[in-house]
């Protein structure tokens, strides 16, 4: 059995907060890169334009890409050969607001949705267990900013329905969100399991490299259809028009109840931020 420290998860998760929130992922720069490239629309070549000089400069001088550093969410999986010597969610937690008091970043969280005090702190976390059968703790690190999460949608469809009808949902979702949610997006999509499965298998869809293709061929031509369907709304970056309004689909999948077909959209701005480590 592997021992880990506390100290090391807190180090680690404080120093993934801060990347993730000055540096954007690679695989969404090179399609911010091939976007700008392609793009026809003098409006919309121009913002894209504006999107990579804005995350160059982010990670230059070591400033947020976006003010919004979004409530943290953390994806943890624990393997079953280690131990942590301490309370891991504490540990967790400590090391977001270490980093965000150290960076400097936006504390945006509230201590109660109706009272609305905010912690002060950016904590606590969403944070999401899993277990392997490893001797090593993964962690991921995804601030996720509220102007594309309040675009989000559920949707409990029936199980008669479609893979058309799944389509027009996201792209409801998508033309519903327009400018407001800071396009280019990249769009996790769950299916599947219950309701509160579906919306956590649409945003672990995020972290999906959007240039790593699905593997299962049915739900990779889904999300093609998806991505061409969305991006012919024309709606653009910041809205302005043009032929990119998504960067990259992601659909993760579960088996679900015969009576039933959740989906869940969740929205992801173009700053698609998120760092990991295996410890």
């Amino acid at each position: 059995m592997r021992t880990i420290s506390a100290a090391l998860i807190t180090e680690t998760v404080c120093n993934l907060a801060v990347k993730a929130n000055l540096s954007l992922r690679e695989d969404v720069l090179d399609a911010l890169r091939r976007a700008h490239r392609l793009e026809a629309n003098r409006l919309a070549k121009e913002m894209f334009k504006v999107l990579l000089d804005n995350a160059r400069i982010a990670k230059t001088r070591s400033i947020a890409i976006c003010q919004d550093t979004g409530m943290a969410v953390v994806f943890c999986r624990l393997g079953r050969k280690v131990r942590v010597d301490a309370d891991i969610t504490k540990a967790i937690n400590e090391g977001i607001r270490i980093a965000y008091k150290k960076a400097f970043f936006r504390k945006s969280v509230v201590s109660d949705p109706l009272i609305r005090k905010n912690t002060d702190t950016n904590t606590p976390a969403i944070i999401h267990y899993d277990i392997d059968n490893s001797d090593k703790v993964r962690l991921t690190v995804l601030p996720k900013g509220f102007g594309s999460e309040n675009a989000s949608r559920m949707a409990m469809l029936r199980p008669t329905d479609t893979e058309d009808d799944i389509v027009d949902l996201v792209v409801a979702t998508v033309k519903a969100a327009g400018p407001n949610a800071c396009p280019p997006f990249v769009l996790g999509v769950g299916i599947g399991g219950t309701l509160d499965k579906a919306a956590l298998l649409a945003k672990e869809a995020t972290l999906r490299p959007i240039d790593k293709p699905n593997p299962k061929r049915h739900l990779l031509k889904l999300e093609r259809k998806i991505l061409e369907k969305v991006n012919a709304t024309g709606i653009g970056p910041a809205g302005l028009g043009g032929r990119t309004t998504c960067l990259g689909v992601n659909i993760l999948t579960f088996p679900t109840h015969i009576a039933g077909l959740p989906v869940c959209v969740n929205i992801t701005c173009h700053a698609m931020r998120s760092a990991s480590r295996t410890i």
